[in-house]
Parts: structure tokens; C-alpha cells; sequence
């Protein structure tokens, strides 16, 4: 079995630069699809339908495959290889990879079966035509869950020898399957029901891919690994040990997407598949600068002895990823209206819709610097085996973001944009969009922050000597703020120019006044930008 020599930070630095280029790729495609999606579906009764059914094999993959999976698996592993026991690294990865097949494989059945209870649990505002159609895209959604769960032990096993790039970018597959789907359906003039039904299958087929080009790769790395059920192995028990609470916190998460969507079918038509939108843009840069930073330094984290290495590894990371995420939230909420129009305004999505995504989104984005780094402290912890606590601080931010968003939602949901003017009343459900999902996202930004609190102790005690989250965000609010400014009066000034061409400019503009801001007020990250393009000036 190959491996890898140790990382030092340029070759640490290069790790999250291959996850975050992978995921950038992947990102891509899925906007890609989201803009094909609305142009198909918009935000009617098929399209929260489908965002429905899409919720199952979502929920089982990060209940049991990548967010479980990295936590429990990755930090047993990668210490296995880099104390030079490969075979005993290899008889935990086929144990892993046999028990987690059997679990998924299990679980899908199960959804197959009861898919019309399920339908009642996860939708219960749904009625008529709207429950049968999501009744029967769960019964084809679910029978690929087993692909994408064990797509992320294929990750778990790459990653802990240093292969970064392809198991982030083979979701590319996942969603170019969808992606032909679309175009037929938008060539071929397809109703939305005949459209959501065919993309379910679309579903199930770009899983099996992105397993597949995964298994080949591990294959070559690995190829003395065989599944097996050897439960009882040493270091399958201590996989099993930590993946127990780290199922329980990513299954609290997922609670939380599930309690959403379950207030969201009770708002008005549209509310579920705008908050499918709006996410779909929220996890970019969550993606790109949060999660390649923490997959980069776990495997790293979890070799480390030295507790001041640990500290210093990710007070790095916590700064390198909150300089990214905290401009991404704060451009969002400036000029995201823009954003959305010029990737989903087009076909049946109009400028109604594009306002209320966005308004979700910068909803949503008020916690993102704040969810961005609580990623990184939680590989901290994960790194050391405290796989608990951050499964007990989830805990609580679900309840925080479903108290608020309850309490918001129904108010938010009285207010409708039509024509681009904001009306509360006098509008059937379904002829205008209305805002409940606003109320469910400022729930969500909320509970960030409470969650961010809550593990920046715990994390420091796993890691003293790291720096304090406020201390390193804080450090950042005059660029912040001065992007903010700059962002808002650009959208103003090419407000005339189409979308497609509006906002590349104004996120230009916003992106030169915090670096040049950040690099005056000696922010290192800073030089995260203007380093290369010094050396492609000066070469």
C-alpha cells in the first residue's frame, strides 16, 4: 500500500488548494444544474417535489458518509499509515468499506419501502399531486444513496494518503448526469413532472459515477484492500467508537435541514426550492474555503503530537478561511441579488423569484464566517477523538435554529414581491413568492454564531495556544466593512448593465477594496492573493 512523506505547510497548502479546486469544479456543475433546475422546474410545485426527494439521499450521505466518515475514519487511518502499519491500515479501510455498504444498502431499502411515510414526515404540508410526485422521486432518489455513501469512504481512504483533487471533483459526474437530463427536458419542452421523475434517474446514475471513477483510483492506490464485515478488528472498534457521536452530530445537522424543510412545506409554494437555491450558492464558498482547508489539515492534525503543532496548524486555518468565507458573506448580502440573476434568471425563474433567493441568501450568509471557521474547530477536535462535544454543540444549534425560525418564519411568510415591490396580503399562494424562507435562514445565521461560541472553548482546550475566532475575524472588519460599502454603491452604478455582465463587475470591484484594504492593514492572508499574481508579473 503506497504512501505519502509528510506535508509541510507549502505541500499543506497545496492539499487544500487540489480540494478547493475539485470543489470549485464540482461547485460549477452544480450551479450549472441549479440554473437548468429552475429554468425547468422554477419554484413550482415539482420543483419542491424534487427538493424533497433530494433530501433523503442527501441526509443518509452526510448521516453516514463524508461529514461520519472523516471524523471517526480519516484520523485512525491516516495515523495507521504514518506509524508505517499498512496492513493494518488496510484490513480497517475493507472492514469500513464492507459494514458501511451493508448499513447504506439496508437503509435504502428501508426508504424504498416506507417512501410514502417518509413523504409525511418530511413534507408534511404536501397534499395531493405534490405528495404523490414526491412520494414517488423518494422511491427512486433513495435507491442511490448506497453510491454516494460509499463515494465518500472512497474520500476518507484517497485523502489520508494525500490524494485531494479527484474525490472533490467527481461529484462533477453526479451532477453532469442531471445536467443531460435538464437540457433534454429544456430541448424537449418536457412537462415539470416528466422532468423531476426523469432527474431522479439522472440522480441515481451520476452516483453510481462518482463512485466508480473514485474505486478505480483507490483500486490503484490500494490494491490489496478487500471488503470485509471484520467488526471486531482493533482499529475498526476505535473507527466505530468515534463514528458513533460523530453520526449523532452530523445526524443533529441534518435534523436541522429536515426540521427546515418540514416548516418550509408549510409556508407558501416555492419556499422549499428557494431555500434549495439559496444554499446551493451559501456552500460555495463554505465549500471552497472552509471545507478544503479542514479535509487538507485533518489528516495532518490527527498525525500531530505536539499540541503547540496542532495549535499552530489550525489557528493557520482558521485564518485562512475566515479572510475567504467572511468576504463571501459579506458580498452576498451587497450584491447577491445580482449573483442570482445572473445565474438562475433566465427561462421560467423571473426577477420575483430572484429577489427572494436572494433575500434567503443574505439571510443565510450573516452566518457564514461564523459557520465557515466552527468547521475548522471542529477538525480539531475531531483530530484529537473529541468526537462528542461538537455532536452536543450541534445539538443545540438545532434547536436555536428552529426556535427562531419558527418565530420569524410565519411573519416573514405574510410579505410577497410582485413585479419587484414588496406586499403583505391579497395574493394567492403560488402567483407571487413570498419571504417564510427568510425567517427560516435568519434562524440558521443565528444559531452559527451560538455554535461558533460554543466550540471555540472546546477546541482550545484540544489545542492550547489557538488563537481566539473573534480575535481573527475582528482582525478582518475594516476590510469587511469597506468591501460592504463599495459592494453596495457598485450594484447601484451597473444596476442598467445585464446581470451576466453586472455582476462580475461589482464582485471585481468589492474583491480589489478588501484585499488592498486587508494588505495596508498587514492581514497575511492578504498575500494569499498578491502572491501569485506578483510572481506572474515579475516572472
Amino acid at each position: 500500500m503506497k504512501d505519502a512523506p509528510a506535508l509541510d505547510g507549502d505541500a499543506s497548502a497545496r492539499g487544500a488548494r487540489s480540494v478547493a479546486s475539485g470543489i470549485l469544479w464540482s461547485r460549477l456543475a452544480g450551479l450549472l444544474r441549479e440554473s437548468l433546475l429552475r429554468s425547468v422546474l422554477a419554484l413550482g410545485p415539482a420543483a419542491d417535489a424534487f427538493s424533497a426527494a433530494l433530501r433523503i439521499p442527501n441526509v443518509l450521505q452526510n448521516l453516514l458518509g463524508e461529514g461520519s466518515l472523516s471524523a471517526s475514519f480519516i484520523p485512525v487511518y491516516s495515523r495507521l499509515l504514518g506509524e508505517g502499519r499498512d496492513e493494518e491500515a488496510g484490513k480497517v479501510a475493507g472492514a469500513v468499506a464492507g459494514l458501511m455498504a451493508v448499513l447504506s444498502g439496508g437503509l435504502a431499502l428501508f426508504g424504498i419501502i416506507f417512501a410514502r411515510p417518509l413523504t409525511s414526515l418530511l413534507a408534511p404540508g404536501f397534499d395531493g399531486a405534490r405528495h404523490e410526485l414526491t412520494v414517488d422521486l423518494i422511491r427512486v432518489t433513495t435507491a442511490g444513496v448506497g453510491f454516494l455513501v460509499l463515494s465518500a469512504w472512497c474520500l476518507g481512504v484517497l485523502n489520508s494518503h494525500r490524494r485531494f483533487f479527484l474525490p472533490y471533483v467527481a461529484p462533477v459526474l453526479w451532477n453532469a448526469a442531471q445536467i443531460v437530463v435538464l437540457a433534454a427536458a429544456l430541448v424537449g419542452d418536457w412537462d415539470p413532472t416528466g422532468a423531476a421523475r426523469a432527474l431522479a434517474w439522472g440522480l441515481v446514475i451520476g452516483g453510481f459515477l462518482q463512485f466508480a471513477v473514485q474505486a478505480v483510483a483507490v483500486r490503484r492506490l490500494a490494491p490489496d484492500l478487500r471488503p470485509s464485515l471484520a467488526y471486531s478488528d482493533p482499529g475498526v472498534v476505535e473507527v466505530r467508537r468515534r463514528f458513533v457521536p460523530a453520526a449523532m452530530g452530523r445526524g443533529v445537522v441534518q435534523v436541522s435541514g429536515y426540521v427546515d424543510l418540514i416548516l418550509a412545506s408549510l409556508l407558501a409554494t416555492g419556499a422549499v426550492a428557494a431555500l434549495m437555491s439559496a444554499q446551493a450558492l451559501y456552500l460555495l464558498p463554505l465549500s471552497l474555503f472552509a471545507m478544503s482547508v479542514a479535509a487538507a489539515e485533518l489528516p495532518e492534525m490527527s498525525r500531530a503530537v505536539d499540541p503547540s503543532v496542532l495549535a499552530s496548524r489550525a489557528t493557520d486555518a482558521l485564518r485562512r478561511t475566515a479572510f475567504f468565507t467572511l468576504f463571501s458573506g459579506v458580498v452576498y448580502v451587497a450584491v447577491g441579488e445580482l449573483v442570482v440573476e445572473a445565474l438562475f434568471g433566465w427561462g421560467a425563474f423571473d426577477a420575483d423569484d430572484a429577489r427572494v433567493v436572494w433575500l434567503v441568501l443574505a439571510a443565510y450568509s450573516l452566518g457564514l464566517p461564523a459557520t465557515s471557521v466552527s468547521r475548522v474547530l471542529q477538525g480539531t477536535c475531531h483530530s484529537v477523538g473529541d468526537t462528542a462535544g461538537p455532536a452536543r454543540v450541534a445539538g443545540i444549534r438545532v434547536a436555536v435554529a428552529a426556535v427562531v425560525g419558527l418565530v420569524l418564519m410565519f411573519q416573514f411568510d405574510e410579505v410577497h414581491v410582485l413585479d419587484g415591490s414588496f406586499g403583505t396580503g391579497g395574493i394567492t399562494d403560488g402567483l407571487a413568492p413570498h419571504l417564510g424562507a427568510v425567517g427560516l435562514a435568519l434562524g440558521s445565521a443565528v444559531a452559527a454564531w451560538v455554535e461558533l461560541g460554543m466550540l471555540a472553548g472546546r477546541a482550545r482546550s484540544a489545542a492550547p495556544g489557538l488563537h481566539s475566532p473573534a480575535g481573527v475575524l475582528g482582525s478582518l472588519a475594516v476590510p469587511a466593512a469597506l468591501a460592504f460599502v463599495v459592494g453596495a454603491a457598485a450594484k447601484i452604478v451597473v444596476g442598467g448593465l445585464p446581470a451576466v455582465f453586472g455582476a462580475p463587475l461589482a464582485l471585481g470591484v468589492s474583491g480589489l477594496v478588501y484585499v488592498a484594504a486587508s494588505f495596508r492593514l498587514d492581514v497575511p492572508e492578504a498575500h494569499l492573493i498578491l502572491g501569485p499574481i506578483r510572481r506572474r508579473l515579475w516572472r
